[in-house]
């Protein structure tokens, strides 16, 4: 049998057609002034349609429609915010103003997720709402950026509990006809699409794009009838299947997303890729130049290496995607064939040599491949360049090119309206266009106390009724009794200390260490006089058994009688919940196993709203603390013995409650306002608002990694890859000769001791043997001895040549001694080339 089918689209009155402008870009999401007029429209169907303005108009009945039109009011607010929406698409933005003289720049952004908005399901959680924002603020900044991803069918998960607080998985149909995508169509009026090849099989995928602001994003689509049907379930769910599918659907985002911006005319000159997800869009890069011109692998590794940036997200080893050779075989023998490569030197660039394991790591692989990388946060840098330090050995480990560029949040994104109101009422409309410039966030001072604090006691109040109407409708739907209905409407309190927890749902974020003392959580939670009470909220990976049994036990202890509602789980954590969360509560929890926590953005939402963070000294919050902004949770130490940690960081995290966190919550003037308290949330909004946001974070990027990345490329790439060629016959040429590089400091001093301040000058004699100079960099590196004899924290000299000596090269170097102590001192040989971005990947290094 045959379906045939059509579209059916809403019959809008003229008069409202902006509305459907409004619909289909995702900048309404940042716009509270479009929020409200679909609110308007209709406000118990925006909540129904799951705050999705496309289905909500396609569900309006004709009559509402042509009564909105009539409305003066209405149509004249519709005017006015789409008139702001058309003058933010056109307007210039900080890229232009300080960086449009960069011809042809274009960055493409890869990511396996993307949380954008509620009312579009394709994200998990924190890197995915990252992505997000990273988008957001492109479009905010005018970065020329285009965002790829895959378009799941079914999204992640939607998250039930039973009676028992067990987490079952649901998956409902996306209906992408009634969201906001649309279909990329070719010349012919036919919808767009790309072709991989994948296990034997031509896997087709057409292009959906989202708009988001001003910087669209790709979703690829393999749901289609001339796949099949295992090859259609690749976009069906995000982060499920097995090992099999999920290097397919790695696959399709990599080789299938470089592909997909091939067929829309796009030529991206950066390319970036947000997690390993995305890696095997180097090798399609590498494969397109050499089909089609000319180059050969090592030509084409030198453009597509200096011209990609890679961001590894976590430190947890599961995090770092693996695959089985078997599976590489089977999937991507033919692209190593194609591509002239031995086997074994295809599945070398994803494995450690010091490694036993013979599985292709996806991290690995990026990190071998991108010429400029980064972690998301300071400590995360430092933990990541010693988890990866067996892909430089022999570099100091402060020297591997792992630099840092922290997360930040969409600002505009997470901010409460009320709030928002507030920050233009006091800190004027600058602070929209420009949120990471510090002067604007000092500006939170003037804000009066009372009004902040009523601002916020609002918040609490919505969350908690927030919290009650979603406690009922999860009860009703387990078939929970008259009794527990009731007794859903009045869970907590809207004057009590609130404290949110709401994350994904793994162990080693340890959302039960408060339960490790259960009799004295209870006292506090119960305490009439100061009342507290914590909301939790988040979601477990289906196959992570332990996390689904820490959701249970969480409920669990919330039926405790005595705690009287002090305490709630809320089911299916999203985009929806986590607004309420960080703009209601007045602490935010966060308790991670330092340092397996990368970044976390959560708490940076929760700051931004007025919330106060009480955290581990983990991802951002090392950068984030000071003893006005929130409290510490230890002093970052790191622990052998997991049980030991455990119990040490819980009896603190109860001091801080009891001792310093509920008193100063609880201390009020004659006024009933707590002054010391506000104090501290204006202090947290202007010193964390100003620097944990996306603009600053963007701005990083680009200026650190993508524009380097660009002109690098367009270097090599000029003059039909000239610059790739020398570049790849350059490095030939020095790594077969460099075995025969030697060198040795000529030590004449007669003094052991010096002044501080003064210069000890270094004399090196090397040996190039069929290398020049030129081709090389003499470096003496030094500093400070521990009580181990070992360098620390050293810093690089470059020796300058002084011509030569006999057999060999002179070098000569000053090292100042700016500090007292033991200094200790190395020379070294490194190559050197004009065109080299990243001098330490492949990594040749000769010591003496």
């Amino acid at each position: 049998m045959r379906i045939r089918h059509i579209h059916v689209r809403p019959n809008i009155p003229q008069a409202l057609l902006p509305l459907v402008d409004l619909a289909r870009n995702l900048w309404f999401s940042w716009s509270w002034g479009a929020v409200q007029l679909f609110i308007r429209l209709n406000p118990v169907l925006w909540e129904k349609s799951y705050q999705n303005p496309v289905l909500m108009l396609g569900s309006l009945t004709q009559a509402e429609l042509e009564a909105a039109a009539r409305d003066e009011s209405f149509v004249a607010n519709l005017k006015r915010v789409h008139e702001n929406f058309t003058h933010y698409m056109k307007a210039p933005g900080w890229f232009q103003e300080t960086h449009g003289g960069e011809k042809d720049f274009l960055a493409a952004y890869f990511s396996c997720e993307f949380g954008i908005d509620e009312g579009l399901p394709i994200y998990s959680g924190g890197l995915g709402v990252l992505s997000g924002d990273h988008l957001k603020s492109a479009s905010d900044l005018g970065l020329p950026l285009v965002g790829v991803g895959l378009l799941y069918q079914k999204g992640y998960f939607r998250q039930q509990l039973n009676l028992d607080g067990w987490q079952q998985e649901q998956y409902p149909d996306n209906d992408w006809w009634n969201m906001p995508v649309s279909l990329e169509n070719g010349p012919d009026g036919k919808s767009l699409t790309i072709e991989v090849p994948m296990g034997g099989e031509r896997v087709k995928a057409r292009i959906w794009r989202v708009q988001v602001g001003r910087t669209p994003l790709y979703l690829l689509d393999s749901n289609l009838r001339d796949n099949s049907p295992r090859m259609r379930e690749i976009t069906s769910t995000l982060y499920g299947g097995d090992r099999e599918m999920r290097i397919r659907q790695e696959i399709l985002l990599g080789m299938g997303g470089v592909r997909a911006l091939r067929a829309l005319g796009l030529a991206p000159t950066v390319y970036h890729m947000n997690e390993g997800h995305s890696a095997f869009l180097a090798i399609e890069r590498i494969r397109t130049l050499m089909a089609e011109q000319g180059v050969t692998f090592a030509e084409a590794r030198e453009q597509v290496f200096a011209s990609t940036v890679f961001t590894t997200h976590t430190p947890v080893p599961a995090g770092n995607e693996v695959f089985a050779t078997e599976l590489l075989l089977k999937y991507l023998q033919p692209v190593a064939e194609e591509l002239k490569l031995p086997w074994q030197e295809f599945l070398g660039m994803g494995q450690l040599a010091s490694s036993r394991s013979p599985d292709f790591g996806m991290t690995v692989f990026a990190l071998r491949m991108a010429a400029f990388t980064n972690g998301v946060s300071r400590l995360h840098a430092e933990t990541s360049r010693t988890m990866w330090r067996d892909l430089w050995p022999n570099l100091p480990e402060t020297e591997i090119p792992i630099r840092s560029i922290t997360n930040g949040i969409h600002t505009p994104s997470w901010l409460s309206h009320e709030v928002g109101e507030l920050f233009l009422r006091y800190m004027g409309p600058r602070f929209t266009e420009k949120p990471a410039d510090f002067s604007i966030w000092d500006r939170v001072d003037a804000i009066p106390a009372g009004e902040l604090w009523r601002i916020h006691e609002s918040r609490r109040e919505r969350l908690v009724f927030f919290a009650r109407k979603r406690m009922k409708e999860q009860l009703q739907r387990q078939g929970a009794g008259p009794a527990s209905l009731k007794a859903a409407e009045e869970v907590l309190s809207p004057e009590a200390l609130t404290i949110g927890f709401s994350r994904r749902f793994a162990t080693y974020k340890r959302a039960g260490l408060l339960f490790r003392q259960p009799e004295r959580l209870i006292r506090l939670l119960a305490d009439p006089q100061r009342p507290v009470q914590i909301l939790f909220a988040g979601k477990a990976h289906p196959q992570d058994l332990p996390a689904k049994e820490l959701i249970k036990s969480v409920t669990h202890f919330a039926s405790d009688p005595r705690l009287r509602g002090r305490l709630v789980f809320l089911e299916n954590y999203d985009i929806n919940v986590a607004r309420y969360m960080v703009q209601g509560v007045d602490v935010w929890l966060n308790t991670p196993r330092r340092p397996l926590e990368a970044s976390g953005t959560s708490g940076m939402k929760a700051a931004a709203n007025g919330a106060l963070n009480v955290s581990v000294l983990d991802g951002w919050w090392c950068e984030g603390h000071a003893l006005d902004t929130g409290w510490a949770i230890g002093n970052g130490e790191v622990y052998e013995d997991a049980e030991e940690q455990d119990r040490i960081e819980c009896e603190a995290l109860f001091n801080l409650l009891e001792q310093e966190i509920i008193p100063l919550f609880y201390e009020r003037d004659k006024t009933g306002l707590p002054r010391d308290w506000i104090a501290m949330m204006k202090t947290s909004m202007r010193k964390l608002g100003a620097y944990f946001n996306t603009h600053r974070m963007v701005q990083e990027y680009t200026e650190s990694c993508y524009l380097p990345a660009h002109r690098a490329g367009r270097q090599l790439h000029a003059d039909g890859f000239a610059g790739a060629r020398a570049l790849a016959d350059w490095r030939a040429r020095v790594t077969a000769g460099w075995s025969q590089l030697s060198l040795r400091i000529e030590d004449t001093r007669k003094e052991k001791e010096i002044p501080v301040g003064s210069a000890v000058g270094v004399a090196v004699r090397a040996s190039l043997g069929a290398l020049s100079p030129g081709d090389v960099s003499v470096q003496i590196y030094h500093g400070l001895l521990d009580a181990a004899g070992v360098i620390r924290d050293g810093s690089v000299v470059q020796a300058r040549h002084e011509g030569r000596d006999g057999d060999a090269d002179l070098f000569r170097a000053e090292i100042p001694c700016w500090m007292t102590g033991r200094y200790g001192y190395m020379a070294r040989i490194v190559p050197r080339h004009p065109d080299l971005v990243n001098p330490f990947t492949p990594l040749l290094i000769t010591w003496e």
